[in-house]
C-alpha cells in the first residue's frame, strides 16, 4: 500500500494534472499544488515509448482495493471481477488505493488534456478486489481479506485472460510470511502467461521484512525511488528486488471522481505493470521470464555489480525495456497505430492501393522509355 497519500479535490487539481501528467497540455494557474510529477514521464521516457506501443489490447488484472470505473480518467477502460475479501454488501470504504494504482496503468485522461494519462493509456484494467483499505473499519477489526483472496485473485486473473496481474500491495494478514496457496497461484498465473508485478513494501527505514507476494520466485518486485532517482528510505531493500521506479509524490485517480498525491513502493509497481503491459502489445507471445528480463535489462542507474538489494538492476525506463524486448524477441517493435483513422476510410478497411499502383505504373512507363530510347540510339549506329 502507499506509505502515504492525501486527498485533493478534482476541481483544485485537474489544471496541474494537466501540465504534469498529460502531454502537450499548457500549463495553468495552480501548478504549485503539485509539483513532483512531471518527472516520471521523463525517468520512464513514455514520451519516446508510446510510438512503439501504448498497450493495446493488454488486459491488465488490478489485485487492490477494487477500481471505481465510473471515474472520468478510466471511462470504458474497466472490467469488473469478483471481490473476494468477504465483505459482501456490508458497509465499507473501496476503490480509493486501486483505483490510483489503476488510473497510473492505464488512465486515458478525460476532456481536453485534463486527467491522469497512465503508462499503457490503451491497455484495459480487470478489477479484482482481494483486500480493504487501510482507513475501512473493517481491516480496523481485523477483517483485512476473505479467506486466500490474494490467492483466489490471481487465479482468476489468470484464468480470465489477464496478460498482465498488478499487485500493489503487502504487509501484515500473514502476507510477511506468505502461504503455500498464493504461491502455487504465483506459479499457476505465469505457466498460464502472465506477467506478474508487486510492490516491494514501505517499511525499508524500520524492519525492511520480506514482503510477500513480491518475494515470490518470478513476481518483479518494485522499489521506489525520488526525484533524483535516490532510493527512498521506505523502499524495502530485499536479494529478490527486480528494479525501482518512480514513487514520490506521485498524483493519481482516487475513488470516483477525484485524485490524490502519495508516496510509496505501489505507485512505482503500478508503473512497472504498465511498462509490462506494453511490452506485452509489442510483443504478446513473449513469455513471462524474458517480459521480466527485458524489464530488468533496460534499466538505468544500473549498480555495478549488475542487481543489489537497493536498486535491483537499476531505474525502470519503458523505452529501453521495449528495445530489450525486441532484441529478446528478435522481431523490432512497430509503431503503435494512431488513435484515429485517417479521413475517408472505415474501421477495418485495409489502406488504400491507389498511390502504389500509380507508383508501379509510372515506374514501367518510365523503364519503357529508357528502352525505346536504348534501341533508337543502337538501330542508328548499326546504320
Amino acid at each position: 500500500m502507499s506509505q502515504l497519500s492525501r486527498a485533493v479535490p478534482a476541481v483544485l487539481v485537474t489544471a496541474c494534472l494537466a501540465t504534469l501528467l498529460v502531454i502537450g497540455a499548457a500549463p495553468s494557474a495552480g501548478d504549485d499544488l503539485v509539483t513532483t510529477d512531471r518527472w516520471q514521464l521523463s525517468v520512464l521516457r513514455l514520451r519516446q515509448a508510446w510510438p512503439l506501443s501504448k498497450g493495446q489490447g493488454v488486459l491488465v488484472a488490478v489485485l487492490d482495493t477494487g477500481v471505481d470505473g465510473r471515474h472520468p480518467d478510466l471511462a470504458g477502460a474497466v472490467v469488473h471481477g469478483p471481490d473476494l475479501t468477504g465483505t459482501g454488501r456490508r458497509q465499507s470504504r473501496r476503490g480509493h488505493h486501486g483505483t490510483a494504482m489503476a488510473a497510473l496503468i492505464a488512465g486515458r485522461g478525460h476532456g481536453e488534456g485534463h486527467g491522469v494519462i497512465g503508462v499503457a493509456p490503451a491497455a484495459r484494467v480487470l478489477s479484482i478486489r482481494v483486500t480493504l483499505e487501510v482507513g475501512d473499519p473493517l481491516r480496523a477489526r481485523g477483517r483485512s481479506a476473505g479467506h486466500d483472496a490474494l490467492a483466489r485473485g490471481i487465479r482468476y486473473a489468470a484464468d480470465h485472460g489477464a496478460d498482465v496481474i498488478s499487485m500493489s500491495l503487502g504487509g501484515g494478514g500473514g502476507s510477511w510470511r506468505g502461504s503455500a496457496a498464493e504461491q502455487r497461484a504465483v506459479r499457476y498465473a505465469i505457466s498460464r502467461g502472465a506477467v506478474l508485478v508487486a510492490s516491494a513494501g514501505n517499511d525499508g527505514a524500520t524492519a525492511n521484512r520480506k514482503n510477500f507476494p513480491a518475494a515470490y520466485p518470478g513476481v518483479i518486485a518494485v522499489g521506489a525511488v525520488d526525484r533524483r532517482l535516490r532510493v527512498t528510505r521506505f523502499s524495502n531493500r530485499q536479494g529478490y528486488l527486480s528494479v525501482v521506479a518512480p514513487g514520490t509524490g506521485i498524483v493519481s485517480a482516487d475513488g470516483r471522481d477525484s485524485y490524490r498525491a502519495g508516496d510509496g513502493t505501489s505507485s512505482a509497481a503500478a508503473m512497472v505493470a504498465g511498462i509490462a503491459a506494453l511490452i506485452r502489445a509489442a510483443h504478446p507471445d513473449l513469455p513471462p521470464h524474458l517480459v521480466r528480463r527485458a524489464i530488468e535489462l533496460g534499466t538505468t542507474r544500473r549498480p555495478a555489480t549488475g542487481h543489489d538489494s537497493s536498486y535491483g538492476h537499476g531505474v525502470a525506463n519503458a523505452l529501453l525495456a521495449l528495445r530489450r524486448a525486441d532484441l529478446l524477441a528478435g522481431t523490432p517493435t512497430a509503431p503503435a497505430r494512431p488513435a484515429t483513422r485517417p479521413a475517408g476510410r472505415t474501421a477495418g478497411s485495409p489502406p488504400s492501393r491507389t498511390p502504389v499502383v500509380l507508383g508501379l505504373v509510372l515506374l514501367s512507363a518510365g523503364m519503357s522509355a529508357r528502352l525505346i530510347v536504348r534501341q533508337g540510339r543502337r538501330g542508328r549506329r548499326s546504320a
